[in-house]
């Protein structure tokens, strides 16, 4: 199958794009490079690519592909509130005239990243990929628009798949510090401290790159009738934590202290998941859990000289912000003339 990867220079896809070549699929990758600099530890392998933004992309782009892995995005809910439109341009309008020039161009298979983010306010019940989504957040709520105006486009021959994703963590050539284990370990590491923001007891699901990438190739070659127009939550029942519980992992990994946000509340976005279904349906299961995954950061971190006055590199709102501020992108986060002809 020939597959195009859409944001594979990003936290996720520059670790994916190996994976899907040795699933013995063809990989083009599409990306506008957004976080080049954010690189950490060994580059990722070399694909052939195609740099475009997803804005702007013809129908052309999408012609001779199979399938489609969509991971491209603004790509967290800090960076969603940077500006809430170009979050409903980018992540929703953009990731829906995608799909429909897949679907002109003959592409049978789309796989959209979508994320458990959209539950948003839920509580303590577990939720399946029949609960009510209530997103508290201009991120989690364009995945829900995506999901709701890409399945309109289903039909015999064009399947689209929804992966509701659990929160991200690992290793990775284009390292990211804007997630809760990822930021934990890095800020435990390098000063010693693991800091809670909110009181920490809000649910999270999370569940490692590689596994998201999984479940991703899983879908690409499963039988039609098990994929068509279906969500899957990606991630295990297993491994839904509080905060606080994340913390404790990590504290007894590193031996950081930890210390709570005196101003600190509820964090609104408080859910766990059931991930029964991919795995009923596909006999799919994840291969990492937060220990293991908070040990092979702590093993990176240590090995390629993570130091304190580095964290803000790899956070996202950060890089997008400076280059804004440098003139490297315009208000609407496109490259700006001078960049593009530097």
């Amino acid at each position: 199958m020939k597959v195009l990867l859409t944001g594979h220079k990003g936290y996720i896809g520059s670790v994916g794009s190996a994976m899907i070549k040795e699933a013995g699929h063809e990989v083009v990758g599409l990306d506008t490079g957004l976080f080049e600099g954010c690189d950490f530890g060994q580059p990722a392998a070399s694909i052939p690519e195609v740099r475009k933004d997803i804005r702007d992309l013809t129908q052309a782009d999408l012609q001779g592909f199979d399938g489609v892995i969509h991971l491209a995005a603004l790509s967290n809910d800090p960076l969603g509130n940077l500006n809430g439109n170009l979050t409903y341009d980018i992540n929703h309008h953009a990731s829906v005239k995608l799909a429909e020039l897949a679907k002109q161009a003959g592409v049978k298979r789309y796989v959209f990243a979508s994320s458990c983010s959209t539950y948003g306010a839920a509580g303590d019940d577990f939720l399946d990929e029949t609960a009510s989504l209530n997103p508290v957040t201009a991120y989690g709520e364009s995945k829900v628009f995506v999901e709701r105006d890409v399945k309109k486009l289903a039909d015999d021959s064009f399947s689209p798949t929804f992966m509701r994703n659990a929160t991200a963590y690992g290793a990775s050539p284009r390292l990211r510090l804007d997630i809760v284990l990822n930021d934990f370990v890095a800020a435990a590491m390098t000063t010693g401290k693991i800091f809670i923001k909110s009181d920490g007891t809000p649910w999270r699901p999370i569940v490692h790159i590689r596994d998201i990438m999984g479940a991703a190739i899983t879908v690409l070659s499963a039988p039609k009738q098990k994929i068509h127009n279906e969500v899957f939550n990606v991630g295990s029942k297993n491994e839904n934590y509080r905060i606080s519980e994340l913390a404790d992992v990590v504290k007894d990994i590193t031996g950081a202290k930890i210390e709570y946000d005196p101003n600190g509340g509820p964090d609104k976005r408080c859910y766990r998941v059931s991930c029964d279904k991919i795995e009923r349906v596909l006999g799919w299961k994840t291969k990492w859990t937060a220990r293991k995954g908070a040990e092979e950061l702590y093993e990176s971190y240590k090995k390629n000289g993570l130091k304190d006055e580095q964290r803000n590199r790899y956070m996202r709102i950060a890089t997008i912000q400076r280059r804004l501020k440098d003139g490297e992108l315009d208000s609407s986060l496109h490259w700006t003339a001078q960049t593009v002809g530097a």
